[in-house]
């Protein structure tokens, strides 16, 4: 069936769907992914387009019924990021984007190089606190007005001469000059790309670093799979292991994007700037104070958005964070589980941008007859504006993640870890890295760690190894998820904007995967031997308690 299925591949579709009918549910699930695949990184159509596949084949080929199938595409995760995104439209409908975004630029200055550091260092501590995906929603469109800032104020300056008498204004003989213009607009979408991937790269980066999201897996596999563990895997123990992880990788990360982009480092650092380009930077510096001037103070619905954004964090921040009690820890829980999530957080502001108006209300101070004030988001701004197909392509890879789930496409491809058994550690770490980070790239975060981890902890007993050793590294290899737009929904929220291709995210990332893997390994094989004994095979690892059979049973 495998050597059909590959076959298959390279024929026409409509065929291969008659024919892997005949086929086992795994090999008809793979048919499904390998399609979608080769169709979203060749654009045969457009990705949301494609992203629908699954609605109409998981249903004909009897992977998944129908229903269940279009239930994956309005998850809680994909209210998230509807409420992220409403946010992020009324923070750009009220001009606040522009204001956020010259101040960043007087902050941090025009520099492309130290632009990018400062959003990644940004995003990350954020990503640290609360969702990738909440995140990401609020960093890109403040990035995304810096870059609409710099062609008009910065970067012309930045890579022209200075006229001698007026600086202000570049004459004939100047322009011609220039070989071509469009390479300036060449090097403005390509350092545009490159603040798109940062701001999502660095999100999945720093969520890394703390016991939120998808590291509470393993703490939960943990204390199921090993209840003697003695609470191993706690905050303290896996911000101490993971936090150095997330700087190593940050910086590079940071360092791949400037070779990728082909970044002059001493230039875009500053180093070595000679007069000439001193006063470039100090005219883009004074332009971009001018046009911050113009923005005058900030109206009612300026300060009330921000108000909104600044609640919006902290709620967010506060709900749940993990070393502490949050404040939906203690309410609106059943049995100690909480019915609140980040996306209903984010819904609950979001209807107050629909319900609160854009300026103080006259009646207030006033006898005269009440008028209607419009509210800080409509639903005609958000129609406009919400990038509907990047919705329904989220939905597309829950749906696939689902679909390798009940196929038992992912089972069986965990079952070929067996022959891991005769390598050495390492060997066997590494590999199992490597294999995590591609599969992420196609099913959920969550969903990989919940594959595999129970299947890892099993075998890791089997060849008395720390079960830990194999379990942490894998799980930070599950947020390596930088290859495609539907891998993670940080990526598809860069990916919305429209100026990244599916092949520059392919092309990065897959780089950037190896970097993380061998980052990972560095982490494990150094600080995280001392961290958590990782020489010895632990008392705690010889349970044998009814969950740990159960898996055991299930795997083999």
């Amino acid at each position: 069936s495998e050597l059909l299925a590959s076959y298959l591949v390279s024929q026409s579709a409509v065929p291969c769907v008659l024919i892997v009918c005949v086929l086992f549910q795994e090999a008809k699930c793979g048919y499904v992914i390998i399609l979608m695949a080769l169709f979203w990184c060749m654009e045969v159509l457009p990705l949301g387009v494609t992203a629908l596949f699954p609605v109409v084949l998981f249903p004909l080929m009897n992977i998944m019924d129908s229903t269940k199938v279009c239930m994956e595409y309005l998850k809680d995760s994909n209210m998230l990021f509807l409420g992220g995104l409403m946010v992020a439209i009324a923070v750009e409908h009220w001009n606040l984007h522009k204001r956020i975004a010259l101040r960043v630029l007087l902050i941090v200055g025009v520099r492309p190089a130290l632009l990018i550091m400062g959003f990644m260092s940004v995003t990350a501590f954020l990503s640290m606190w609360i969702s990738n995906t909440a995140t990401t929603a609020m960093m890109i469109p403040i990035a995304q007005a810096v870059l609409d800032q710099l062609p008009a104020c910065a970067t012309l300056l930045l890579f022209l001469p200075l006229h001698p008498d007026n600086r202000h204004v570049l004459t004939v003989e100047e322009e011609e000059k220039l070989e071509d213009v469009k390479q300036l607009e060449e090097k403005h979408l390509t350092f545009c790309k490159g603040m798109s991937l940062s701001v999502c790269y660095a999100a999945s980066i720093g969520g890394i670093a703390t016991l939120t999201g998808i590291v509470v897996v393993t703490s939960v596999y943990t204390s199921r799979l090993f209840p003697t563990n003695n609470n191993v895997v706690n905050f303290a123990s896996w911000f101490m292991f993971a936090f150095p992880t997330m700087l190593l990788l940050l910086a590079l990360s940071w360092i791949w994007l400037q070779m990728f982009l082909g970044f002059d480092f001493r230039k875009n650092l500053g180093f070595g700037a000679n007069a000439s380009m001193k006063a470039k930077q100090k005219m883009a510096y004074r332009i971009i104070k001018d046009e911050h001037k113009k923005l005058g103070s900030m109206r009612f619905a300026e300060i009330a958005v921000t108000v909104l954004f600044l609640i919006l964090v902290v709620l967010w921040f506060t709900r749940d964070p993990g070393f502490i009690p949050g404040w939906a820890t203690n309410v609106f829980n059943k049995n100690g589980e909480s019915y609140v999530t980040d996306a209903t957080v984010v819904m609950f502001i979001s209807l107050l941008m629909f319900l609160i108006p854009s300026e103080i209300p006259t009646y207030l101070y006033s006898t005269k007859q009440i008028p209607v004030l419009p509210a800080l988001l409509d639903w005609k701004t958000v129609n406009q504006k919400m990038p509907w197909n990047i919705v329904i392509l989220l939905g597309g890879g829950f749906a696939l993640a689902k679909g390798s789930e009940e196929s038992g496409l992912s089972e069986w491809l965990g079952s070929k870890l067996t022959p891991l058994q005769n390598m050495s550690s390492p060997i066997i770490v590494l590999l199992l890295c490597l294999l995590v980070a591609t599969f992420t790239e196609c099913t959920s975060n969550v969903a990989t760690t919940t594959l595999f981890l129970p299947i890892l902890a099993a075998m890791a007993q089997t060849i008395c190894l720390n079960p830990l050793y194999v379990m942490l590294p894998c799980t930070l290899s599950a947020s390596l998820a930088f290859m495609l737009p539907v891998a993670t929904p940080p990526n598809a929220i860069a990916f919305s904007y429209g100026q990244l291709k599916v092949i520059d995210m392919v092309s990065t990332g897959s780089v950037l995967n190896i970097l993380g893997v061998l980052t990972i390994m560095l982490a494990i094989n150094t600080w995280g031997y001392p961290l958590f004994d990782l020489n010895h095979f632990p008392v705690w690892a010889n349970s044998t308690s009814t969950q740990h059979l159960e898996t055991k049973s299930l795997r083999c």
